[in-house]
C-alpha cells in the first residue's frame, strides 16, 4: 500500500504508549480527549516517514539514537497559540512595576536579564523587547537582555526570522509598529520584518523545561504563560520550584492568566494576578 495515501488509526496501547514517552520527555500530560489531536498530527509524520503504523512510528522514535525524531515528534504535539500583547497587562504591570524596580537599583547590579520560557513563535519575546527598549529609551542607564527559549524547534526557526503577517501584528500599537517593524514590499507584501536593533535584544534557544537548565546566570524575570497547564500537579510543583531557585532575589515570574499556584505548594509570594515574586 502506498503509505501517502494511507489512514491510521491511533489504538489505545499506542495513545498510551505515546502518552507516557511524552510525559517523560517534556512534562506534558496528554488527556484521553486529547487522542484524535494525537492521531492526526501525528498521522502526517507517519506519511512523511512512510511508515505503516503508529507502533513502527513508537519504534522508530524510540530507538533513534541521534534524539532527532523525537524532536519531530514534540514538534508534532506542542500547541503554539500565541500573539504580540497577549494578556497585556502583564506587559503594562512589567513597564510601571517591574522595570522601574530593577532600574532603581543602578547599573552595578548588571542588566536586567528576562527569559520568555515558553516563547513559541516569537510574538511574546519581541513583545517584551519592544516594551524594554521603549523603558531603555527614557532610561539610558537602564540595560536589558531577553533569553527566549521553547522546547519546538519548529517554532524557534519561526522567532529567529521575525517575519509576520499583517494579522498578527493587529495588536500591536502603532508606535511599536513604526519604530520596530520594517513592512514587507513586493513579493514580501503583506508581511512585517522585526528590525534588527529590537531583534539583539533577543537570544533563541532550544530547552526543555524537564531539564536542567543551562547556565549558572540568575534571572530577574521570568515568563513562563499558558505552559503549566499542560502539567500534572506534581510536575507544576517541580517547575514552580525550578523557576524559584532560578531567579535572583526579588525576581519575578508571570504566568498565563488561566494559571495559579494556589493548588501548589511553592515559596514565592503573590503581588499581582499571575505575578509572584521571590521575596529578598
Amino acid at each position: 500500500m502506498d503509505h501517502i495515501f494511507q489512514q491510521y488509526r491511533l489504538t489505545d496501547k499506542d495513545f498510551e504508549n505515546f502518552s507516557a514517552l511524552i510525559f517523560a520527555k517534556t512534562g506534558i500530560h496528554l488527556k484521553p480527549e486529547k487522542k484524535e489531536l494525537l492521531n492526526a498530527r501525528l498521522g502526517k509524520r507517519l506519511r512523511a516517514c512512510r511508515l505503516g503504523s503508529f507502533k513502527d512510528y513508537y519504534e522508530r522514535v524510540v530507538h533513534d539514537a541521534t534524539g532527532n525524531e523525537l524532536v519531530h515528534l514534540i514538534n508534532c504535539v506542542s500547541t503554539n497559540f500565541t500573539s504580540f500583547f497577549r494578556e497585556n497587562s502583564h506587559f503594562d504591570y512589567l513597564a510601571d512595576t517591574v522595570l522601574p524596580q530593577f532600574a532603581a537599583r543602578g547599573g552595578s547590579a548588571g542588566p536586567c536579564r528576562v527569559w520568555s520560557a515558553a516563547c513559541s513563535s516569537g510574538e511574546e519575546p519581541y513583545t517584551l523587547a519592544m516594551v524594554i527598549a521603549r523603558f531603555m529609551a527614557r532610561h539610558p542607564a537602564f540595560r536589558a537582555s531577553i533569553l527566549a527559549t521553547d522546547i519546538s524547534t519548529k517554532v524557534l526557526d519561526i522567532a529567529e526570522k521575525g517575519i509576520y503577517s499583517f494579522d498578527k501584528i493587529d495588536k500591536v500599537p502603532g508606535e511599536f509598529l513604526k519604530n520596530f517593524f520594517q513592512k514587507g514590499m513586493g513579493k514580501c507584501s503583506g508581511y512585517v520584518k522585526v528590525k534588527d536593533e529590537l531583534r539583539r535584544l533577543v537570544t533563541f534557544q532550544h530547552i526543555n523545561l524537564m531539564d536542567s537548565f543551562p547556565w549558572n546566570e540568575e534571572m530577574d524575570v521570568i515568563f513562563c504563560r499558558n505552559v503549566m497547564i499542560y502539567f500534572t500537579r506534581e510536575t507544576q510543583m517541580e517547575l514552580a520550584e525550578k523557576f524559584y531557585r532560578c531567579l535572583a532575589p526579588g525576581g519575578y515570574l508571570f504566568i498565563g492568566h488561566s494559571e495559579s499556584l494556589t493548588s501548589i505548594n511553592h515559596r514565592f509570594q503573590q503581588t499581582a494576578t499571575t505575578v509572584y515574586q521571590k521575596v529578598k
